[in-house]
């Protein structure tokens, strides 16, 4: 199976950059290694975060970090930083170059 693509945006409130940045810069709350991704990407601006997940049944592996007591909890970390709760969204369209 191929790899497949999620990914979760928050608002971050206004001034919450810097904290936001401390954050990412702190890493996942899990081992990536671990966790059944291939793939972690973050994305930051002064306005939103974007996490993005790559791998084998993605969605399924993120739910189950999300239900991982001890995972969840740390991503708590994120409460005083975001208005209002994180979606999921589904990719639509990849393009990719094709090798050779």
């Amino acid at each position: 199976m191929s790899a497949q693509r999620i990914a979760v945006i928050g608002k971050l409130k206004q001034g919450s950059l810097e904290r936001a940045e401390e954050i990412v810069d702190r890493g996942p709350p899990f081992e990536l290694d671990e966790a059944g991704l291939e793939r972690n990407t973050v994305f930051l601006s002064s306005e939103w975060v974007v996490f993005v997940f790559e791998g084998p049944n993605v969605e399924r592996v993120v739910d189950r970090l999300v239900d991982d007591p001890v995972v969840s909890a740390s991503f708590s970390r994120w409460g005083p930083v975001l208005d209002g709760t994180p979606h999921l969204v589904h990719e639509r369209f990849f393009w990719e170059l094709p090798s050779g």
